[in-house]
């Protein structure tokens, strides 16, 4: 099969180049996918730069989301059979013709969606439900606070915000971010690179879930916004992971901060997640309350250009590679 594989230096028209490999057989539990299309994901740029390993027994190939056909099925992965339609969350090995997956962590695409919309759910769905749902605990009535809101992420944390019933107050940086988030559905767009964010913040009416994909830099911002017993969620730290808390206030607030990894959960917490996913969510996508909003597309060939794509910051949604 065809791969794009990392073959040294950190950029990526000296890192990514395509390469061939054996096609990967399916075990016991596991399901081979003909892959169609893939997600491109920051931690592909992290790992394509030697800061992001696989986690141990995962593929070094990267590509953490892909949507396919099933071709193989191992023993005990009874509820998939050849020809099925599904999109997957991977340790890694996306970038690839070809991916072996455990049986759990394959989910169904709905009729009407396109592989390359469906590879664009997993680590994004995935990631949303975890740190907003289930550690942010987000009800009907809250507000999230999401920043990076024009990011894969955010255009699914918005979408899905709406859909759960919440208020969402979102900040992007320029005048299209601002107006495309508000666009998606939040409440309150901000543009960070004008606007007092606190004072913007503030006038919303404060955060009860936040949902932070910068770090450092916004550390005290984000604490300003909480509302008493808000919850403050980390899942990346673009600015930096180094940041200064004021504790006290932390207590004050009755406010919890917390963040996580997807990758290296364990396989069986991921097939929990999964099950959970199907079932709050997926009716979500399958009404059409929550679509991935596709930036560009390229060719597996052409992966160097999806990475230089995504590390210029401008784009609004996911980029997905075709296979």
């Amino acid at each position: 099969m065809r791969v794009i594989q990392i073959e040294g230096g950190s950029g990526p028209a000296e890192a990514l180049r395509l390469a061939e490999r054996s096609d990967p057989q399916a075990g016991a539990g596991e399901i081979r996918i003909r892959i169609r299309a893939a997600g491109v994901n920051r931690p592909d740029l992290l790992q394509r730069k030697g800061g992001y390993p696989p986690p141990p027994g995962a593929s070094d190939i990267l590509g953490l989301e892909v949507a396919g056909e099933v071709d193989q099925v191992g023993a005990d992965a009874t509820r998939w059979t050849i020809g099925d339609r599904v999109c997957a969350l991977l340790g890694g090995g996306g970038y690839a013709e070809y991916a072996v997956v455990d049986a759990r962590h394959a989910l169904p695409i709905p009729d009407g969606l396109e592989f390359v919309q469906a590879a664009a759910l997993p680590e994004t769905v995935f990631t949303v439900f975890a740190n907003v749902f289930e550690s942010g605990a987000l009800r009907a009535g809250e507000t999230l606070l999401v920043h990076g809101a024009t990011s894969g992420i955010g255009v699914t944390a918005i979408q899905m915000a709406k859909a759960a019933g919440a208020r969402v107050i979102a900040t992007s940086r320029g005048a299209a971010k601002t107006e495309a988030a508000r666009a998606l559905g939040a409440d309150v767009s901000l543009d960070a690179s004008e606007a007092d964010l606190d004072a913007g913040i503030k006038a919303a009416g404060g955060a009860d879930v936040i949902l932070d994909m910068v770090g450092a830099a916004y550390a005290e911002t984000n604490l300003n916004a909480l509302n008493p017993g808000g919850r403050w969620v980390v899942i990346a730290t673009l600015s930096g992971a180094a940041a200064t808390v004021d504790l006290m206030r932390m207590m004050m607030k009755q406010a919890t901060l917390t963040g996580s990894t997807l990758r290296r959960r364990s396989a069986d917490e991921k097939a929990r997640l999964a099950a959970a996913v199907e079932a709050a969510v997926w009716p979500w996508v399958v009404s059409g309350a929550v679509l991935p909003r596709i930036e560009a597309t390229f060719p597996l060939a052409e992966t160097k250009l999806a990475h230089l794509r995504l590390e210029a910051g401008e784009h609004v949604g996911k980029i997905v590679l075709t296979v």
